[in-house]
Protein backbone atom coordinates (compact mmCIF):
# COMPACT_ATOMS: atom_id res chain seq x y z
CA UNK A 1 0.00 0.00 0.00
CA UNK A 2 1.34 3.42 -0.97
CA UNK A 3 2.09 5.69 1.98
CA UNK A 4 0.04 8.70 0.96
CA UNK A 5 0.44 11.94 2.88
CA UNK A 6 -2.37 13.27 5.01
CA UNK A 7 -3.64 16.65 3.86
CA UNK A 8 -6.37 19.20 4.48
CA UNK A 9 -7.43 22.35 2.65
CA UNK A 10 -7.84 25.94 3.77
CA UNK A 11 -11.61 26.49 3.86
CA UNK A 12 -12.06 30.19 3.11
CA UNK A 13 -10.40 33.52 2.40
CA UNK A 14 -7.36 34.56 0.38
CA UNK A 15 -5.72 31.11 0.41
CA UNK A 16 -8.92 29.07 0.06
CA UNK A 17 -8.22 25.65 -1.45
CA UNK A 18 -4.50 25.62 -0.61
CA UNK A 19 -3.54 22.10 0.39
CA UNK A 20 -1.81 21.82 3.76
CA UNK A 21 0.25 18.79 4.64
CA UNK A 22 -0.45 17.18 8.02
CA UNK A 23 2.27 15.78 10.28
CA UNK A 24 2.31 12.12 11.28
CA UNK A 25 -0.69 11.17 13.42
CA UNK A 26 1.61 9.68 16.04
CA UNK A 27 2.99 13.08 17.00
CA UNK A 28 0.12 15.49 16.43
CA UNK A 29 -3.64 15.46 16.05
CA UNK A 30 -5.31 17.56 13.40
CA UNK A 31 -8.33 19.70 14.30
CA UNK A 32 -11.47 18.32 12.68
CA UNK A 33 -12.95 20.37 9.84
CA UNK A 34 -16.24 20.70 11.75
CA UNK A 35 -14.39 22.16 14.79
CA UNK A 36 -12.46 24.56 12.60
CA UNK A 37 -15.59 25.74 10.75
CA UNK A 38 -17.52 26.24 13.97
CA UNK A 39 -14.67 28.25 15.45
CA UNK A 40 -14.40 30.60 12.48
CA UNK A 41 -18.18 30.96 12.32
CA UNK A 42 -18.03 32.14 15.94
CA UNK A 43 -15.25 34.63 15.20
CA UNK A 44 -16.69 35.74 11.85
CA UNK A 45 -15.03 39.03 10.84
CA UNK A 46 -13.40 39.68 14.23
CA UNK A 47 -10.32 37.84 13.01
CA UNK A 48 -9.61 40.54 10.38
CA UNK A 49 -6.57 42.68 11.32
CA UNK A 50 -6.15 40.85 14.63
CA UNK A 51 -3.17 38.92 15.98
CA UNK A 52 -3.52 35.17 16.37
CA UNK A 53 -1.47 32.76 18.49
CA UNK A 54 -1.66 29.03 17.81
CA UNK A 55 -0.12 27.12 20.72
CA UNK A 56 0.75 23.48 19.81
CA UNK A 57 0.42 24.32 16.10
CA UNK A 58 1.01 20.98 14.41
CA UNK A 59 0.34 21.65 10.71
CA UNK A 60 -0.69 25.24 11.47
CA UNK A 61 -4.14 24.69 9.96
CA UNK A 62 -5.95 26.95 12.48
CA UNK A 63 -3.43 29.80 12.27
CA UNK A 64 -3.21 29.62 8.47
CA UNK A 65 -7.01 29.63 8.23
CA UNK A 66 -6.98 32.81 10.36
CA UNK A 67 -4.31 34.29 8.09
CA UNK A 68 -6.34 33.43 5.01
CA UNK A 69 -9.34 35.18 6.55
CA UNK A 70 -7.47 38.42 7.16
CA UNK A 71 -5.60 38.13 10.47
CA UNK A 72 -2.67 40.52 10.67
CA UNK A 73 0.01 38.39 12.30
CA UNK A 74 0.17 34.75 13.35
CA UNK A 75 2.43 33.26 16.00
CA UNK A 76 2.95 29.50 15.64
CA UNK A 77 4.38 27.35 18.43
CA UNK A 78 5.39 23.73 17.92
CA UNK A 79 7.83 21.42 19.71
CA UNK A 80 7.88 18.31 17.49
CA UNK A 81 10.68 18.47 14.93
CA UNK A 82 8.81 16.68 12.11
CA UNK A 83 5.67 18.74 12.68
CA UNK A 84 7.82 21.89 12.59
CA UNK A 85 9.13 20.97 9.11
CA UNK A 86 5.58 20.42 7.84
CA UNK A 87 4.43 23.66 9.47
CA UNK A 88 7.16 25.73 7.77
CA UNK A 89 6.36 24.10 4.42
CA UNK A 90 2.65 24.97 4.84
CA UNK A 91 3.46 28.59 5.80
CA UNK A 92 5.64 28.98 2.69
CA UNK A 93 2.50 28.60 0.55
CA UNK A 94 0.87 31.64 2.18
CA UNK A 95 2.44 34.83 3.55
CA UNK A 96 5.54 33.96 5.63
CA UNK A 97 6.15 37.67 6.34
CA UNK A 98 3.06 37.73 8.56
CA UNK A 99 4.00 34.54 10.41
CA UNK A 100 6.40 33.91 13.28
CA UNK A 101 7.38 30.35 14.17
CA UNK A 102 8.67 29.43 17.61
CA UNK A 103 10.10 25.92 17.84
CA UNK A 104 10.60 24.22 21.20
CA UNK A 105 8.64 24.16 24.43
CA UNK A 106 5.37 26.11 24.06
CA UNK A 107 5.10 26.62 27.83
CA UNK A 108 8.36 28.59 27.65
CA UNK A 109 7.87 30.20 24.24
CA UNK A 110 4.57 31.80 25.26
CA UNK A 111 6.67 34.33 27.22
CA UNK A 112 8.36 35.58 24.02
CA UNK A 113 4.96 35.95 22.33
CA UNK A 114 3.49 37.82 25.32
CA UNK A 115 6.51 40.11 25.37
CA UNK A 116 6.20 40.81 21.62
CA UNK A 117 2.47 41.64 21.96
CA UNK A 118 3.15 43.89 24.97
CA UNK A 119 5.84 45.75 23.03
CA UNK A 120 3.35 46.44 20.23
CA UNK A 121 0.64 47.30 22.75
CA UNK A 122 -1.66 44.76 21.08
CA UNK A 123 -3.78 41.76 22.03
CA UNK A 124 -4.44 38.43 20.32
CA UNK A 125 -6.74 35.47 19.98
CA UNK A 126 -4.94 32.63 21.73
CA UNK A 127 -5.86 29.17 20.43
CA UNK A 128 -4.60 26.29 22.55
CA UNK A 129 -4.90 22.74 21.27
CA UNK A 130 -2.78 20.57 23.61
CA UNK A 131 -2.02 16.93 22.80
CA UNK A 132 -4.57 14.65 24.44
CA UNK A 133 -3.36 13.73 27.94
CA UNK A 134 -3.59 9.96 27.45
CA UNK A 135 -0.50 10.04 25.20
CA UNK A 136 2.72 8.88 26.82
CA UNK A 137 4.62 11.69 28.52
CA UNK A 138 1.61 14.02 28.27
CA UNK A 139 0.00 13.28 31.65
CA UNK A 140 0.63 16.82 32.95
CA UNK A 141 -0.27 18.61 29.73
CA UNK A 142 -3.66 19.92 30.87
CA UNK A 143 -2.36 21.06 34.29
CA UNK A 144 0.42 22.96 32.55
CA UNK A 145 -2.07 24.40 30.04
CA UNK A 146 -4.25 25.74 32.88
CA UNK A 147 -1.16 27.37 34.44
CA UNK A 148 -0.24 28.90 31.08
CA UNK A 149 -3.74 30.44 30.80
CA UNK A 150 -3.70 31.66 34.39
CA UNK A 151 -0.41 33.49 33.78
CA UNK A 152 -1.49 35.27 30.58
CA UNK A 153 -1.60 39.03 31.21
CA UNK A 154 -5.03 40.43 30.36
CA UNK A 155 -3.69 43.22 28.14
CA UNK A 156 -2.49 40.73 25.51
CA UNK A 157 -5.65 38.58 25.48
CA UNK A 158 -8.62 39.20 23.20
CA UNK A 159 -9.96 35.70 23.77
CA UNK A 160 -8.61 32.28 24.78
CA UNK A 161 -9.89 29.20 22.97
CA UNK A 162 -9.08 25.68 24.17
CA UNK A 163 -9.60 22.64 21.95
CA UNK A 164 -9.74 19.67 24.31
CA UNK A 165 -11.08 16.19 25.04
CA UNK A 166 -14.79 16.46 25.78
CA UNK A 167 -14.23 14.29 28.84
CA UNK A 168 -12.11 17.04 30.39
CA UNK A 169 -13.90 19.43 32.73
CA UNK A 170 -12.57 22.92 32.12
CA UNK A 171 -12.99 25.13 35.22
CA UNK A 172 -15.56 27.95 34.95
CA UNK A 173 -12.79 30.33 35.96
CA UNK A 174 -9.04 30.14 35.27
CA UNK A 175 -7.26 33.05 36.93
CA UNK A 176 -9.07 36.21 35.76
CA UNK A 177 -10.57 34.44 32.74
CA UNK A 178 -14.11 33.09 32.75
CA UNK A 179 -15.75 30.51 30.55
CA UNK A 180 -17.99 32.13 27.97
CA UNK A 181 -19.20 28.96 26.25
CA UNK A 182 -18.32 25.37 25.39
CA UNK A 183 -19.26 23.58 22.21
CA UNK A 184 -19.01 19.81 21.91
CA UNK A 185 -18.15 17.87 18.74
CA UNK A 186 -18.17 14.21 19.80
CA UNK A 187 -14.89 13.49 21.60
CA UNK A 188 -13.57 17.02 21.00
CA UNK A 189 -14.82 20.28 22.53
CA UNK A 190 -14.06 23.97 22.11
CA UNK A 191 -14.15 26.18 25.20
CA UNK A 192 -14.03 29.98 24.96
CA UNK A 193 -12.62 32.08 27.80
CA UNK A 194 -12.67 35.87 28.15
CA UNK A 195 -11.79 38.50 30.71
CA UNK A 196 -15.22 39.69 31.96
CA UNK A 197 -13.75 43.09 32.90
CA UNK A 198 -13.00 44.03 29.30
CA UNK A 199 -16.12 42.68 27.61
Amino acid sequence: MKNSKLTKKIIAGKYKGKVLELPSKTTTRSSKAIVLESFFNTLQFDVIDSNFVEVFSGSGSIGLEALSRGAKKIYFMEKDRDALKVLKKNISQTDPGRCEVLGGNSFENINAVVSSLKKMGEDAYIYIDPPFSYREGMEDIYDNTMKLIENLPSEVVKMIIIEHMSALEIPQKIGIYEMKKTKKFGKTSLTYLTNPEVE
